[in-house]
């Protein structure tokens, strides 16, 4: 699979829940700000280079516990730091329990919406497999939504069914922990698309106030919406600069 972005490991180790695991990814860079002494920093960048033996055995069921329990953004914590799933740097850095792995969940034909929570109508099911498929026409991008209530989640299964790589969005849906909306984002779709849009998505249509007096549905139709309007902009400096 492509690689996936990582997290710079002292922004992770600041806005990560403790007990559960956390969608973030930034870009492949050094930590911004002051410079770490060398004792530290060899501390902050082992999660990015776990031993070898460790990685195999770990990195599956890190990225389905990470997916399963979908932890939301909190959107007033950084504008600085906007947050996506990574499929990697989580290995170490967060006491998450086992990963969820369900294929059972799964459809038998491909389908670029799951809803195994039941949030979505098949009208509304419909709509959205359209816009998506006109999405990755016009513009390459692949957007993914998963529907779910942890630990009802197909988990890692989703990986190979969606066949996720560097152009990927997968949007999870998950009022499991309050905020309904969870980014991860690719690796190329992030150099396109600027990580303050991904907070500010969840901010206005993922909070609690939102999906609650307007139906987990109303909220998963807005950010699909929001995401291709801003996928379809002209990349620049001011793309995406509204969240509508």
């Amino acid at each position: 699979m492509a690689n996936m972005v990582l997290l710079p490991c002292h922004a992770a180790l600041r806005l990560t829940p403790s007990g559960a695991a956390a969608f973030a990814s930034s870009p492949l860079s050094t930590c911004p700000g002051p410079r770490i002494p060398s004792s530290l920093r060899a501390r902050c960048c082992a999660c990015r280079t776990p031993p070898p033996t460790a990685v195999a055995g770990r990195d599956a069921a890190s990225w389905a516990g990470d997916l399963g329990r979908a932890v939301p953004w909190k959107a007033a914590v950084s504008g600085a730091f906007a947050l996506a799933l990574s499929f990697t740097c989580f290995v170490g850095i967060v006491n998450a329990k086992a990963g969820v792995n369900k294929p059972e969940l799964l459809p038998k034909e491909f389908t670029t919406v799951i809803d195994v929570a039941g949030f979505l109508s098949p009208g509304q099911e419909n709509r959205l497999r359209q816009e998506i498929e006109d999405l990755e026409k016009d513009t390459g991008y692949k957007l993914r939504v998963l529907a779910q209530n942890y630990p009802d989640t197909p988990g890692l299964a989703i990986k190979d069914f969606w066949q996720v790589d560097d152009q990927t969005i997968v949007f999870v849906a998950d009022p499991t922990f309050g905020n309904i909306i969870n980014f991860n984002v690719g690796a190329l779709v992030d150099l396109d698309i600027p990580r303050s849009f991904w907070s500010r998505v969840s901010g206005k249509y993922g909070n609690m106030f939102y999906w609650k007096e307007k139906g987990e549905d109303a909220s998963i139709e807005a950010a699909v919406m929001a995401v291709s309007r801003c996928l379809r902009e002209p990349t620049g400096a001011n793309n995406c600069s509204e969240v509508l």
